[in-house]
């Protein structure tokens, strides 16, 4: 990645959102940060302006607002004069599990958000880059998604859809050299994971950042982060059937 290439942030309000924004703007990156808290994200985009003397601007982004992602993406590409090098996707909604098994409402939100809403997102920036010839594709899934568990299955399989779709375009743009990293978080102490139960390793958003960026240097297919839950998933998606139904995971 060279510092005079710009990257579009999309979820930049959360709190790997920023934490990111800070990293690609300390490396000298021209940002845009998108989300739907416009006043929010003009303020980080402020802040970080300051204190990293590098381009950082906001722009309004609706997930569920699918007709408008084409005209928010060419909006995105035109500001960097096509020059838009990074797509980072850290957007998305985790409800309760009971919740969402007892209103199919909020279950079809976050499918939505965490599954439709990006791929509508990745089909357009893949055109992009894959005309481009180069550039990068980060995107925040999680090890919910490495296998379904009874206490988060409808989450991780938001998370394990989205890993299958960048497997398929990390092979499609491989031939045009641009990297597509599946970010697999663990447990990230951020407002999705606030105040749950059974939470065990949580890392700070700031660590994630930094394996993200790594990732992205080394063009890493699958980067676990923290490192450790790459052997944590190995042993849970080892682990046979009729042991598994009798884990309270």
């Amino acid at each position: 990645m060279s510092g005079t290439e710009g990257v579009l942030l999309v979820g930049a309000t959360s709190g790997m959102g920023r934490a990111l924004a800070r990293r690609l703007a300390a490396e000298g990156h021209a940002l845009l940060l998108a989300g739907r808290d416009v006043d929010a994200l003009s303020a980080i985009a402020t802040d970080i302006e300051v204190r990293f003397e590098t381009r950082v601007e906001a722009r309004p982004f609706e997930a569920l607002a699918f007709e408008s992602h084409a005209g928010f993406f060419e909006d995105c590409v035109e500001h960097f004069a096509g020059n838009l090098h990074g797509l980072v996707m850290c957007h998305g909604q985790m409800p309760e599990q009971a919740d969402a098994e007892r209103d199919f409402a909020l279950a079809r939100r976050m499918i939505e958000v965490n599954y439709l809403s990006q791929v509508s997102l990745l089909n357009l920036a893949a055109l992009h880059f894959e005309a481009r010839q180069a550039g990068f594709i980060a995107v925040l899934t999680s090890v919910a998604g490495d296998r379904g568990r009874q206490s988060n299955y409808l989450y991780g399989s938001t998370k394990a859809g989205l890993s299958t779709v960048l497997s398929g375009l990390r092979v499609r743009l491989a031939k045009r050299d641009v990297a597509v990293v599946d970010v697999r978080p663990g447990f990230v102490d951020t407002q999705l994971t606030w105040g749950r139960p059974g939470l065990f390793l949580v890392a700070s958003p700031e660590t994630v950042a930094g394996d993200v960026l790594r990732g992205i240097r080394r063009g890493r297919a699958v980067v676990y982060t923290p490192f450790f839950w790459r052997g944590i998933m190995m042993i849970i998606r080892a682990i046979p059937d009729f042991v598994f139904r009798r884990l309270s995971l």
